[in-house]
């Protein structure tokens, strides 16, 4: 009987070392670090989300990215005709990209947004505050430089040009890519897109970015910044 008894306390214990090791059972720290992580912006009107555009671009992403995890983190903002209400969706994107960037410093970042999600996006990546410009509450300025090592790659589509930012708040700062993103940005725009175009008069095209290939484009694009950036992450130091 008393065999028996250490017999089975010698079971347990063996079988909570094993759980217990690093060989056995992925902790929920690290399954909640992906190899890849999108943070994107959707555009005006669009439901809670990534918006139609972000999903196009999400699932050429992930075909193109097999074998590894790629999670979507939606920033949350208005996206309503109150264009001022964009700085909600720069506090949030800034602060998920230095939150991802200190917790899961192995994870790439993908920076993404539509329509006003794309202004949304390229604010996040200033190098500055406008001259004048009075930052909202929640915004202490640019993020910090450091971060940008962890942003792969930035995928924008049908961002508003100077002119129809314009016509939509003229408050609004200019809308510019930061010179630690700017080589990494692919800026997407239909020819005929009103909104990012100023030759275009085709408001139907605003809406083609899910159907005309673009998204594929940009994931092709993001891939490649992917691709690179662990090639120089497991260069020779």
């Amino acid at each position: 009987m008393k065999r028996n008894r250490w017999g089975w306390l010698l079971v347990v214990a063996v079988a909570f070392a094993l759980l217990s090791s690093p060989v056995g059972i992925p902790s929920a720290a690290a399954a909640a670090c992906p190899d890849v992580e999108v943070v994107f912006a959707r555009g005006t009107f669009e439901p809670p989300g990534v918006g139609g555009t972000g999903d196009a671009f999400v699932n050429a992403l992930r075909a193109r990215t097999k074998g590894k995890s790629v999670e979507v983190y939606p920033v949350e903002y208005p996206a309503s005709l109150a264009f001022a209400t964009a700085a909600d969706g720069v506090i949030d994107a800034s602060n998920r990209v230095k939150d991802i960037s200190a917790r899961c410093p192995n994870t790439k970042i993908v920076l993404g947004g539509f329509s006003q999600g794309a202004a949304v996006v390229a604010y996040t990546t200033a190098d500055a505050v406008p001259v004048g410009f009075d930052l909202p509450e929640g915004i202490s300025g640019p993020m910090p430089p450091d971060v940008a090592d962890h942003v792969a790659a930035v995928a924008l589509f049908g961002k508003p040009s100077s002119g129809f930012l314009q016509r939509v708040d003229t408050n609004a700062p200019p809308i510019n890519i930061g010179h630690l993103y700017a080589g990494k940005t692919v800026d997407m725009c239909v020819p005929e897109d009103p909104i990012c175009s100023p030759d275009g008069s085709d408001n139907a095209a605003h809406g083609s970015y899910v159907d005309n290939g673009m998204t594929n484009q940009a994931a092709d694009f993001a891939v490649r910044q992917l691709n690179s950036s662990a090639e120089s992450a497991s260069a020779p130091g």
